[in-house]
């Protein structure tokens, strides 16, 4: 919001029977101090309490689609110092949260998943049905899109792996596997997609670091139906499509229905 500023008009006091001098008001502040201080306090705003964050990938539909727009709240999961805990609402990730975190194989990477284990939890996949600690896991909003089977992927973690896999991932299934199951270490979160078959998660590169969790998502502020290629592309071709279409669909490709829209994680308590 643009800061309010006083323009400093001054006042004269005057004396009986005097005449009232004519105040000349302070030279106006220039429009780009003000435009200054408004884009400083932008930008404190979006890199301490809020970052804006665009769906490229399908791998959380139907809960996110590609070209979702989100708020991520950055404040959710910060740890809290020896005073400010006792202000602000920190707390741990839980199961059933999304969250947005920087991709463990290449932090430039922000993705958004799922929360599926935290510390201590035991989880095992059996016929793409996910067990944690033992109870099968209500979750409403889990979609299956391949109609073939995978061995690995929908008995997890008890089948070979058909596939070169990534080290972090290695590392877990030898040192992280109790009876069949994965057993979740200190810092560390098991995380899914919710389109379960389409989805590059923990299954494959391993846990998610508590230290690279970056928020939570707070709600979807825009939805454009727009392609992975023209939102994951950096080249200036891809940019300059991207854009074009903007202009020519702006009205019919926005999703107007999932404006506004506040993300809620699901919880199986």
């Amino acid at each position: 919001m643009k800061p309010t500023i006083d323009r400093g008009k001054a006042e004269v006091a005057t004396q009986p029977g005097a005449s009232a001098a004519v105040a000349k008001p302070e030279p106006p502040r220039g429009t780009i101090a003000e435009w200054t201080i408004t884009i400083l306090l932008l930008l404190f705003g979006t890199t301490t309490l809020v970052q804006a964050f665009v769906i490229p990938t399908g791998s959380m539909e139907d809960t996110l689609l590609i070209g979702d727009h989100l708020l991520v709240d950055k404040l959710a999961y910060a740890p809290g110092g020896s005073f400010s805990k006792y202000i602000l609402p920190y707390e741990d990730p839980k199961d059933g949260d999304i969250i947005v975190f920087r991709y463990p194989e290449d932090i430039s990477q922000t993705f958004v998943k799922r929360v599926v284990g935290v510390p201590g939890d035991h989880i095992k996949i059996i016929d793409q049905q996910v067990r944690r600690n033992g109870q099968k896991l209500t979750e409403p909003y889990v979609v299956h899109k391949s109609p073939y089977p995978d061995s690995f992927r929908d008995n997890f973690p008890n089948s070979e792996p058909n596939f070169t896999m990534h080290d972090r991932a290695r590392e877990m299934l030898a040192n992280n596997v109790v009876n069949g199951e994965i057993v979740v270490p200190a810092n560390s979160f098991f995380a899914m997609g919710d389109n379960r078959d389409n989805s590059l998660d923990s299954r494959y590169w391993g846990f998610v670091p508590r230290e690279n969790i970056i928020g939570k998502p707070l709600i979807i502020y825009w939805s454009y139906a727009a392609s992975t290629e023209s939102l994951a592309s950096s080249s200036v071709n891809s940019l300059a499509s991207h854009f074009l279409d903007l202009a020519q669909h702006f009205f019919t490709k926005t999703r107007w229905n999932r404006t506004f829209r506040l993300i809620h994680g699901y919880y199986n308590y």
